[in-house]
C-alpha cells in the first residue's frame, strides 16, 4: 500500500509538468512577431495562417487548456494521458504501414513473399510492430476487442493475398480513414464529459466555499497539487535541457570559468518567465531546506528528527529571492546582466542560508558546552561546523569586495556575512568558557555576567551595522535613483532590524538593572549564617559559600537570583514580593498577588491561631491586671511589645515553615532555564539563556 501511495503521489506530481511547461511557451510566444515572421515567408499563402484572429483566440485557448489539465483530478488525469498515448500508438501504426507499403512500391516485387527474403523481411518486421501497437492498445484502453486497433494491418493482409501494389495504397488509405471514424466517433461519444466534470467541480467548489471559505479552499488545492514540489520539478527539468542543449553543441571541454559562467547563465536562462521564477524559488527553497537539514544531522545525528516537529525553514531563502527579483526586474533584463544581477541575488539567499545554520547550531552548541558530554565525536562536529560558519562568511564578503561595485545590496550581504562570522566568535568564546569551567573544582559566580557582555558587545555590533546600513540606503534613496520597493525595503529593515532591536535591547537592560539593584539592596549573609543555615542553593542545587538573604529569610546565590527575578518578582520558596530598593527598610515582605493554595491555607491558619491567641491573652488580662475608671484593660508596655514580637516571631515562622517539594524545585529551575531538557543538568550555568 505503501509503494501505491508513493507511485500516485509521483504521477501526481509528473503529469502536471507538461501543463506547465505549455503555459511557459505560451508566455515566451509572441504571436504578433510570429505572423509577422509568417508573412515574410513562403507560408503566407497558406489558409491556415491567414486569419490571425483565430491564432489569437487558440493562444488563449491554449491557457485555458494548460489550466483546466493544471487542475484536473489525478484520476481523470492518468485516464487522459492514456488516451493520449493510444492516439500516439495508432499514429505508429499508421506510419508502420505507410513505411511497409512504401518500401513495396520502391522494390517492385508483387510475387509470393517466402520467394523474396527481403521482401518477407519487410513483411515480418511490419507484422510484429502492427501486432505490438494493436497489444499495447488494447491494454491501455482495458478492452479485449483488440480488432478495433488493428485496421493498419489490412495492407499486410492484402499484402499476403498477393493483392497488386497499387491497391495496396488504397487499402491503406481505407485503414487511415477507418482509424480516423473510429477516434472522431470516440471524441463525439465522449464530447459532454468536460461540461459534466466542470459541473460536478464548480458544484463542489461552492459548497467547500460555503462550509469552510476561501483560505481552506485555497489551502486544499496548494496540498492536493503540490505546487512546491511540482514547480521544482519543472524548474529542475527546464535547467537539465538547458545544460543537455549546451554540452550538445559544444565538441570542447570548458574550463572552471567557464562552467561557472554557464552554471549562472543556464539559471539566468531558466528565470525568463513568471513560471520559471515560481520554479527557482521553490528549488532555492528546498535547496535551503536541505542544507539546514544536514546541518542539523550533522551536529545531532538521527536523535535530530526524533521529536523535531516538520520545520517550516527553508522558505525564508525562496521568499528572499522572489522579493528581490520583483524589486529588480529580473525576468525583463537580457540574459547577461540577469546572470550578473542573480549572482548578486544568490549571495544574499547564501548569507541568509548561513544565519539560519548559526541559529539551529548555536543552542546545541552552548548547551554541549554546559552539559558534562564526554563525547569527543559531538564536541569535534560542533567545534568544526562553528568553525566553517566563522570562515566562510568572512571570505565571501571578502569575494564580494573584490569583484563588485558596493552599492546597497552588497552592502546588505557584507553586513550580514560580518555580523553571521561576529556572531559565531561569540558563541565560541562562551563554549570555551563553559569547558574551561567544566575542568575547574568550583563555578566561577560572575559567568553570568561575562556571558551578558559577550551577547550584548554583539548585540550592539548588530544594532549598529543595521543602523548604518538604513543610513546608507536613505542616502541612496535620496540622492540616487528611488524606487517604491527600494523604500519598502528600507523601511521594513529600519522597523524590524533597527527599532525592534533597539526597544528589545533597552528593556533587557533595564530588566538587568533592576536585578542588580534588587540584589544590591539585600543583606549578603555572613560565615557564621551560612555554616548555620547549612544548605544548598534552592535554585542550582551547589553550595552556598557566599549568599544573600531576602526578606522572608531564605539563601540564595546572589547570581541565581538574579537570574530568577529576570522572571518574576517574588521569592523562589514561597513566592512572598521581594523589597524593591525605593520601599522604606521596616517594610516587611508583602504578599503575592496570587498565592498558592498552600499559602493560603497557612494564612489562614495562622489568622485563626492568633485569633485564639488574642482572646485568650484578654480573657487573662481581664483576671489579673486592673481596671481604670472606663472599664478598659490596662496593658503595659511590656506586655505590647512582647505581643508585638510574637506576630512577627509567627509571619517568620510562616515563611520558613513553607518549604518546596523537590519536585516543585524542579519546575522552578526548568522555568528558570527555559524549560530546556538537553540543558537540565543541576548545573549552575545552565540558566545562559537569560
Amino acid at each position: 500500500m505503501a509503494a501505491k501511495e508513493k507511485l500516485e503521489a509521483v504521477l501526481n506530481v509528473a503529469l502536471r509538468v507538461p501543463s506547465i511547461m505549455l503555459l511557459d511557451v505560451l508566455y515566451r510566444w509572441d504571436v504578433s512577431s510570429f505572423f509577422q515572421q509568417i508573412q515574410r515567408s513562403s507560408l503566407n499563402n497558406n489558409p491556415l495562417f491567414q486569419y490571425k484572429y483565430l491564432a489569437l483566440n487558440m493562444h488563449y485557448v491554449g491557457y485555458i487548456i494548460s489550466v483546466v489539465l493544471l487542475t484536473l483530478p489525478r484520476q481523470h488525469l492518468v485516464q487522459l494521458y492514456l488516451y493520449f498515448l493510444t492516439a500516439l500508438l495508432l499514429y505508429a501504426g499508421h506510419q508502420i504501414s505507410r513505411d511497409y507499403v512504401k518500401s513495396e512500391l520502391e522494390s517492385g516485387y508483387e510475387g509470393p513473399m517466402y520467394l523474396e527474403p527481403l521482401s518477407m523481411n519487410r513483411f515480418m518486421t511490419a507484422l510484429i510492430g502492427q501486432l505490438v501497437v494493436c497489444t499495447l492498445c488494447s491494454c491501455v484502453m482495458k478492452t479485449k476487442q483488440i480488432w478495433l486497433f488493428s485496421a493498419h494491418m489490412l495492407p499486410l493482409l492484402a499484402r499476403l493475398c498477393l493483392v497488386p501494389l497499387e491497391t495496396i495504397v488504397v487499402i491503406n488509405k481505407f485503414a487511415m480513414i477507418f482509424t480516423g471514424l473510429e477516434v472522431l466517433y470516440f471524441l463525439a461519444s465522449n464530447l459532454l464529459v468536460p461540461y459534466n466534470l466542470a459541473k460536478s467541480a464548480y458544484r463542489e467548489l461552492v459548497q467547500v466555499v460555503e462550509v469552510y471559505g476561501l483560505l481552506a479552499l485555497g489551502m486544499s488545492l496548494w496540498n492536493q497539487l503540490v505546487v512546491p514540489v511540482l514547480f521544482m520539478v519543472f524548474w529542475l527539468v527546464l535547467f537539465a535541457l538547458q545544460i543537455y542543449s549546451y554540452f550538445s553543441t559544444r565538441d570542447q571541454p570548458a574550463s572552471r570559468e567557464r562552467l561557472l559562467f554557464l552554471f549562472l547563465t543556464s539559471i539566468a536562462e531558466c528565470c525568463s518567465t513568471p513560471y520559471s521564477l515560481l520554479g527557482l524559488v521553490f528549488t532555492v527553497s528546498f535547496v535551503a531546506l536541505g542544507v539546514l537539514t544536514l546541518c542539523k544531522f550533522y551536529l545531532q545525528g538521527y536523535r535530530a528528527f526524533m521529536n523535531d516537529p516538520a520545520m517550516n525553514r527553508g522558505m525564508t531563502e525562496g521568499v528572499t529571492l522572489l522579493i528581490l527579483a520583483v524589486q529588480t526586474g529580473l525576468i525583463e533584463l537580457q540574459v547577461v546582466h540577469r546572470a550578473f544581477l542573480l549572482s548578486i541575488i544568490l549571495f544574499i539567499v547564501v548569507a541568509s542560508i548561513l544565519q539560519s545554520m548559526l541559529e539551529i547550531a548555536d543552542p546545541i552548541v552552548l548547551a554541549l558546552g554546559a552539559s558534562r558530554d564526554k563525547s569527543l565525536w559531538k564536541h569535534f562536529r560542533a567545534v568544526s561546523l562553528c568553525l566553517f560558519l566563522l570562515v566562510f562568511p568572512a571570505y565571501m564578503a571578502y569575494m564580494i569586495c573584490q569583484f563588485f561595485h558596493m552599492d546597497f545590496w552588497l552592502l546588505i550581504i557584507i553586513s550580514s556575512s560580518i555580523l553571521t562570522s561576529l556572531q559565531v566568535l561569540g558563541t565560541l568564546f562562551i563554549y570555551v568558557l563553559f569547558m574551561v569551567e567544566e575542568f575547574r573544582k568550583e563555578p566561577v559566580e560572575n559567568m553570568d555576567d561575562v556571558i551578558y557582555y559577550v551577547n550584548g558587545t554583539y548585540r550592539l555590533l548588530e544594532f549598529l551595522v543595521a543602523l548604518c546600513v538604513v543610513a546608507y540606503g536613505v542616502s541612496e534613496t535620496i540622492f540616487g535613483e528611488w524606487t517604491v520597493m527600494g523604500s519598502m525595503i528600507i523601511f521594513i529593515h529600519s522597523y524590524y532590524n533597527v527599532w525592534l532591536r533597539a526597544q528589545l535591547g533597552w528593556k533587557s537592560f533595564l530588566l538587568r538593572r533592576d536585578a542588580v539593584n534588587k540584589i544590591k539592596s539585600l543583606p549578603t549573609a555572613t560565615e557564621e549564617q551560612l555554616e548555620q543555615h547549612n544548605d544548598i542553593c534552592a535554585i542550582c542545587y551547589q553550595d552556598m559559600k557566599s549568599a544573600v538573604i531576602t526578606p522572608c529569610s531564605h539563601f540564595f546565590h546572589s547570581g541565581c537570583l538574579k537570574k530568577w527575578l529576570y522572571v518574576q518578582e517574588t521569592c523562589p520558596l514561597c513566592h512572598c514580593q521581594l523589597k524593591n530598593p525605593s520601599q522604606p527598610p521596616g517594610l516587611g515582605p508583602e504578599p503575592a498577588p496570587q498565592p498558592n493554595p498552600g499559602a493560603e491555607q497557612n494564612t489562614v491558619h495562622q489568622e485563626a491561631t492568633e485569633h485564639l491567641g488574642v482572646e485568650h491573652q484578654e480573657e487573662r488580662n481581664l483576671k489579673e491586671s486592673p481596671s481604670d475608671s472606663n472599664g478598659q484593660v490596662a496593658e503595659g508596655p511590656d506586655h505590647q511589645e512582647h505581643s508585638h514580637d510574637t506576630k512577627n516571631d509567627s509571619q517568620s515562622l510562616d515563611c520558613d515553615t513553607c518549604p518546596f517539594e523537590d519536585s516543585q524545585r524542579e519546575i522552578i529551575v526548568e522555568e528558570l532555564i527555559g524549560g530546556q531538557e538537553e540543558v537540565l543538568t543541576h548545573d549552575p550555568r545552565l540558566s545562559i539563556q537569560f
